[in-house]
């Protein structure tokens, strides 16, 4: 589990967060929220460790993240799994390689021949089998997502995050993407924190949902629960696009 505690941060005089509070669960694909600049992607980062807060706390399974050793930070890092925003992979390398990165980085007790049947594994997980030796501009958007996925997960994490996964793809394979996600999230037992801004995703995956509104939570609860909130500004951001609006007028 991961708990978020009174998080607030800000960029010189400018308010980002202001006392952000939430708890995600293990097995469960957790959902953040909101509008562009709204700092969903910045509480993102605090949680990680990339941003330091200047109040709150970040525990992992009790842990608390900012004022651990940096031996324990390390550690804590190592179980940390990230998907970003636009797969960010090294152009210059393989998939293989791709994969293989972060084993190379954070694991010095592995073998060659552990590290290849573990980046062989993720791929068969994320369905690129024999992908290996192809180069990312050889890939689909899509194709590269997947990549990203099986590199987030070969240190088989407990904890994963995903900055909005389904930024440039088309709405079949986003959802493809999200179910994959739901899969690994349930199969491993992974604490799973997604940033989006895609209604398609809190509804076919948000068990949790927290909603940020310049910088503050405004809602927390499940996709069930999201069309009854009772709350204007989450509504507003629901029903943003023309065809939510129409669904709206049949409710």
């Amino acid at each position: 589990m991961i708990e978020v505690k009174n998080i607030s941060k800000r960029f010189g005089d400018k308010q980002i967060l202001t006392d952000v509070s939430a708890k995600f669960e293990p097995s469960n694909n957790s959902l953040i929220i909101g509008t562009s600049g709204t700092g969903k992607s910045v509480l993102l980062k605090c949680i990680v460790g990339l941003i330091k807060p200047e109040e709150g706390q970040v525990l992992f399974d009790g842990r608390d993240f900012y004022k651990a050793s940096e031996r324990e930070k390390k550690d804590i890092r190592r179980e940390i799994g990230m998907l970003f925003q636009g797969s960010a992979l090294f152009d210059s390398k393989t998939v293989e390689e791709n994969v293989r990165f972060p084993l190379d980085l954070l694991d010095e007790n592995m073998s060659e021949s552990e590290k290849l049947d573990r980046v062989n594994f993720c791929l068969h997980r994320v369905a690129l089998d024999n992908s290996n030796k192809k180069m990312p501009s050889e890939l689909s958007g899509g194709m590269k997502k997947r990549v990203g996925i099986a590199r987030a997960i070969v240190l088989n994490p407990k904890y994963l995050f995903c900055d909005e996964p389904n930024s440039g793809l088309d709405p079949q394979t986003s959802i493809k993407i999200d179910e994959l996600i739901s899969e690994i999230t349930d199969e491993f037992k992974i604490t799973t924190i997604v940033v989006s801004h895609d209604m398609n995703s809190v509804f076919g995956i948000g068990e949790y949902v927290v909603f940020l509104h310049e910088g503050k939570k405004l809602w927390e609860g499940t996709a069930g629960q999201i069309m009854d909130a009772d709350v204007s500004e989450l509504h507003d951001f629901i029903f943003a696009g023309k065809l939510m609006r129409q669904v709206r007028l049949t409710m």
